[in-house]
């Protein structure tokens, strides 16, 4: 016999291969290879003749030899002599009551070691199991030194139902489970918001001032959403039962392009209003697919018209009297102001009753906020004494900053209840919408910037309803 990684002669290294390792080799089924370890003070079972191999029985480890290099392994400690259980022997052999032995079925003894052995071994606890025909009694029979659990027949009292649960147990039901009480999945709430806007049936309407309502989007700051604004609340009001009419005043002609309005060269538009007395309603075009809106649009051509308008008789009030003399009333008349205060701007003062000053969440248009406030002002001690600035509407809010909590502090501080209660947050789907020739509103009337605009349109109507016509 020689230990396995070891030479025949005793010689350490790789000197004897195994068979298996030898293709070439052919195998000698005569010789038997018996392979022992160095374990230390845990030994490794070994099978045991007409027994089976049972596991846990401790082996002396083989002596080292001369040639072995490796460190033997310390000698296990002496422990002190336990105190052997009544019915075990001093071998450590347990006595098996005679019930047991003589049950028809046989027990089932258990090691921590082995799932089940056919018997009972010495230093080895086991459960022995008698089946029974009424309920399991569990009664201790000391073996081998260790615990041994067997059950014997117990006369067992006839099982009931269990009691029912009271009713508010069936009500404590996991966190995942919905209940009739929490919201509808974000999936169906988004889709809820869009039918809700886009209203399709026609049912929902918002409320209808008793006169009409002329408002100027105005702030001679640029890129604060004048006329985004502009274009979404005129389409959620038109959406909802109202006639509304847009007037595109700035040069460039952003509020024709998002209403998908023709606006290129030789379209008749705002600016032939203005110099050649034409009137508005051969101008006003219907806005594709939103019923009750119209539009007048806006081409380079109005670029020059501050230059012209100054040798014109009254030209203050020259879009004043156009909107005046459209045959047909609308419920709310919505001016998209050009990023300054030239002669366009005030045009657009005197014929508005109300201001709607839209107010970027940063600093940059709260400085030029001051400067507009003064201009309205001039303009309603000179031209037109109706003139309030009635709505403060906040754009382009980023909660995740503190700067838009801060400017919208000092805003609500200085205007108190005009401004409105909804804030348009920054939202992606606002910028695309253009793109498409649409409002935000039919873009995606799911996002969070038309629910938001749909809500300023909606405290809009009703300031109008419960003030009597201006908010």
């Amino acid at each position: 016999m020689h230990e396995y990684g070891r030479g025949p002669d005793g010689d350490p290294g790789w000197d004897g291969v195994s068979r298996e390792t030898e293709p070439n080799a052919e195998p000698d089924r005569s010789v038997s290879l018996t392979v022992t370890f160095n374990s230390g003070d845990q030994g490794v079972p070994q099978p045991r003749a007409g027994q089976g191999q049972v596991y846990g029985t401790p082996v002396s480890a083989p002596e080292p030899t001369p040639s072995d290099s490796r460190r033997s392994a310390p000698a296990p400690r002496s422990a002190p002599p336990a105190a052997v259980p009544a019915g075990v022997s001093a071998s450590g052999s347990a006595s098996v009551p005679s019930e047991l032995s003589s049950s028809p079925t046989g027990e089932y003894a258990t090691h921590p070691h082995e799932g089940f052995a056919s018997q009972s071994t010495s230093g080895a606890a086991g459960f022995a199991v008698q089946p029974t025909s009424g309920a399991a009694g569990l009664a201790p029979e000391p073996t081998s030194g260790a615990a041994v659990y067997a059950t014997h027949p117990t006369s067992a009292p006839p099982v009931s139902a269990p009691p029912a649960a009271p009713q508010e147990a069936a009500e404590h039901v996991s966190r995942e489970t919905p209940t009739p009480d929490e919201d509808d999945p974000p999936l169906a709430m988004e889709a809820l918001r869009a039918v809700q806007i886009l209203n399709p049936s026609g049912e929902i309407t918002m409320p209808r001032p008793a006169h009409p309502r002329v408002l100027a989007v105005a702030n001679q700051k640029g890129g604060v959403g004048k006329t985004t604004t502009t274009v979404n609340l005129a389409v959620a009001l038109a959406l909802h039962g109202n006639r509304v009419l847009v007037v595109d005043l700035d040069p460039q002609g952003n509020a024709s392009t998002g209403l998908n309005v023709p606006h290129h060269a030789g379209v008749p538009d705002v600016y032939d209003c203005l110099i050649d007395n034409v009137p508005l309603a051969e101008v006003a075009q219907a806005v594709e697919g939103i019923p009750n809106l119209f539009c007048v649009p806006a081409t380079i051509d109005l670029a020059g018209a501050e230059i012209e308008l100054v040798s014109v008789v009254a030209r203050e009030s020259r879009l004043a009297r156009a909107i005046s003399a459209h045959p047909e009333k609308f419920d709310y008349v919505f001016i998209d102001c050009p990023p300054s205060l030239g002669l366009l701007t005030v045009n657009a003062l005197c014929a508005a009753q109300e201001v709607l000053i839209p107010i970027q969440c940063e600093y940059y248009a709260l400085e030029g906020l001051n400067q507009l406030i003064n201009n309205i002002n001039l303009v309603r001690q000179h031209l037109n004494p109706t003139l309030d600035v009635s709505t403060i509407l906040l754009t382009m809010y980023d909660r995740r900053t503190r700067l838009a909590d801060a400017v919208e502090q000092d805003v609500r501080n200085h205007f108190g209840s005009k401004v409105l209660e909804a804030v348009i947050p920054r939202n992606v789907r606002v910028s695309e919408a253009p793109s498409y020739g649409q409002s935000v509103m039919t873009y995606d009337p799911g996002s969070r910037g038309a629910t938001s605009y749909f809500e300023a349109a909606l405290e809009i109507a009703n300031r109008g309803v419960n003030t009597g016509g201006t908010a």
